[in-house]
């Protein structure tokens, strides 16, 4: 197969990225909000948490995500104070920052594949263990974090602990259902398109020229 250099089609590529971050800002905004009703609660299931699997395999994710957190906790209708915005949105952002590195052996078997530069062929399990590995810090940093701080800002006198257990749990299993029955289906839809395959064969490029030169 003849291999076309991606890194000769990413001119105008920053204002592609720019635009990409605007468009998920925008849509995790729209969708939570249009969906407040059950996504502010401590019971919640915020459904524009499947966007936090896209930094997966863009990085202009990474601040589209950050910013549609803040936009949406500062228009929360029932808010819940600064430290919901601030704390909120650096989990968000922390988590699409490691989404994005864990992802790194995955993006790297896209673009073996779209080259046809497979050595060996990995098992199934191994595969798939790529692609779930990158969603699991928007889980379990939201449900740590998120789950640990919401029941003292919806009930400040001392909630008990069972309350945060609670809230911890919720918040656990809210975001897994939200990331593999919507985040992992929208990536793997999203793997093969020219976006997508820009940003792991100019990657990929980047890791083969020192081996090439050497």
């Amino acid at each position: 197969m003849k291999w076309r250099s991606p890194s000769s089609s990413v001119k105008g590529a920053p204002l592609a990225l720019i635009t990409q971050g605007a468009i998920v800002t925008a849509v995790y905004l729209v969708l939570t909000v249009a969906t407040s009703f059950m996504s502010f609660t401590v019971i919640q299931l915020r459904l524009a948490e499947a966007l936090t699997a896209l930094p997966a395999l863009f990085p202009s994710a990474i601040p589209g995500v950050f910013l549609g957190c803040l936009l949406a906790n500062l228009l929360n209708p029932t808010p819940l104070g600064m430290v919901d915005v601030i704390l909120g949105s650096l989990v968000t952002l922390v988590s699409a920052v490691l989404t994005w590195r864990l992802a790194k052996p995955w993006r790297r078997q896209l673009a073996q594949e779209v080259l046809g530069d497979t050595q060996q062929q990995d098992s199934r399990f191994k595969k798939m263990g790529r692609t779930i590995l990158p969603l699991l810090p928007p889980i379990g940093l939201n449900a740590l974090v998120v789950g640990s701080y919401l029941p003292y800002l919806i009930q400040p006198d001392h909630p008990p602990p069972s309350l945060i257990a609670a809230s911890i749990a919720s918040i656990f299993i809210s975001q897994s259902l939200v990331l593999f029955v919507a985040g992992l289906p929208l990536i793997t839809a999203l793997r093969k398109t020219p976006w997508a395959k820009r940003n792991y064969l100019v990657e990929w490029e980047r890791e083969r020229a020192p081996k090439e030169e050497s």
